[in-house]
């Protein structure tokens, strides 16, 4: 009885190095840290200038019609808040830029190479200071342009519309970036500055008809 041999196996060789799968890393986060911390100082900024200033001319016009009293409060408002703003990111980032400098001398220290170390990004204050306070300013002219406009003695709602519409704004962008639920964020810096220029219109109305 004869047998038939069984067909000779062939192996085939393989490349001992693996194939490393594609980085998608720039795909999937096209934002790096150095310009979502500039974007999160603008937005910030943006925001915090046009809540700011009209609350302060709205608690002004509450008091007084007077445009003079106005513009000296916008002007100096805005002054103080950008340079606020700005001093304050500037601390803030540089405290975060300390830690990330203590992160690559740490990566270092451990025996990671090159790559690994410079791949811990460097946020900058000064970028941060920058962006904060433009807009700041930016933001706080929203507010004064409205108010000044020939509003007659409605100025006050009209102030009040333009700054909800452009919190509005302010609250898509920080969610976009963020990628955040963009209702929420709407609702949130709305509802919170609507009660801001609320509460500062009031104190203003009382200070008015107690002098």
């Amino acid at each position: 009885m004869s047998t038939t041999p069984a067909p000779p196996t062939t192996t085939v060789a393989t490349s001992g190095a693996k194939q490393q799968p594609p980085d998608r890393t720039k795909a999937s986060a096209p934002l790096t840290a150095e310009r979502l911390n500039w974007l999160r100082a603008a937005v910030l900024g943006a925001n915090d200038g046009i809540v700011s200033i009209a609350s302060v001319l709205l608690g002004v016009v509450a008091a007084t019609r007077d445009t003079t009293t106005m513009a000296v409060a916008a002007v100096a408002a805005i002054s103080a808040g950008a340079s606020a703003m700005a001093m304050g990111e500037y601390v803030s980032v540089s405290s975060q830029r300390d830690a990330e400098l203590v992160a690559r001398k740490l990566a270092q220290s451990n025996g990671a190479d090159e790559n690994a170390v410079t791949a811990i990004e460097l946020t900058s204050p000064v970028h941060a200071a920058i962006a904060s306070f433009l807009a700041f300013t930016a933001g706080g002219m929203v507010p004064t342009v409205v108010a000044f406009a020939p509003w007659g003695e409605r100025r006050d709602v009209a102030t009040f519309v333009a700054v909800v519409l452009a919190l509005v704004v302010t609250g898509w962008v920080s969610a976009r970036a963020s990628n955040a639920p963009v209702r929420r964020a709407v609702v949130r810096v709305v509802v919170l500055g609507s009660l801001a220029m609320a509460l500062t219109f009031g104190i203003g109305t009382l200070v008015g008809t107690a002098v």
